[in-house]
């Protein structure tokens, strides 16, 4: 019996466009943003502050050597708000419905530029911040490590106690999937930008 619904952000709960954002950073002077972003796991000082490894105003000053100019924080942000095309609040009252009778919790590779904004009431067209959505966020520059590593869902079953048996995650990224099936979750993967909550309410009916 599933009892926790773990869900990705990028791709799932918020709909992205990586050419998009690509655009973003080439706007700000980073001529190689083609080779440098991903969909699902970023490269270079992308990778260091998705994994924590550099601070908000670090990755800053390290763009901003790239891009040869000082850059502002907003500047910045703004390039990697770039990724998001929309939220639709349909799926966002579907979370609120499934936390009546499940733990919902969010698992993401992010970091805290993007996450000034999910965490804010200027998320959703409620006024509401990703945080009334779910029970608990797993974000990867706060844990220290990206999906697909292991050491990221260890670090969420042992900190929530979810037993994998009872756990159904929800994820856009083949490679993220993978290894929640080797953990012993049950897992669904939605198409980016798709509305998945039939399918979704389907699958849980038959677990």
């Amino acid at each position: 019996m599933v009892k926790n619904i773990v869900f990705d952000f990028g791709g799932v709960i918020a709909d992205i466009d990586r050419d998009k954002a690509v655009q973003a950073f080439i706007k700000l002077g980073l001529k190689d943003a083609e080779t440098r972003l991903d969909k699902y796991h970023q490269t270079g000082i992308f990778q260091e502050l998705e994994e924590g490894k550099l601070t908000a105003e670090g990755f800053r000053d390290k763009l901003g050597e790239l891009c040869r100019r000082e850059l502002t924080m907003e500047e910045t942000r703004q390039a990697w708000l770039g990724f998001f095309t929309g939220v639709d609040i349909r799926k966002l009252d579907y979370m609120l419905e499934l936390r009546k009778s499940y733990h919902v919790y969010i698992l993401s590779n992010t970091n805290p530029y993007v996450m000034s904004w999910a965490c804010s009431p200027g998320f959703s067209s409620q006024g509401k911040p990703l945080t009334d959505y779910c029970d608990k966020l797993y974000l990867s520059y706060q844990v220290g490590c990206t999906k697909p590593e292991p050491e990221i869902f260890n670090y969420m079953l042992k900190d929530s106690g979810m037993l994998p048996s009872e756990t159904l995650f929800v994820d856009d990224g083949a490679s993220n999937i993978h290894i929640g099936k080797e953990f012993g979750l049950h897992t669904y993967q939605p198409e980016n930008g798709m509305d998945w909550r039939k399918e979704l309410s389907q699958l849980l009916a038959g677990l």
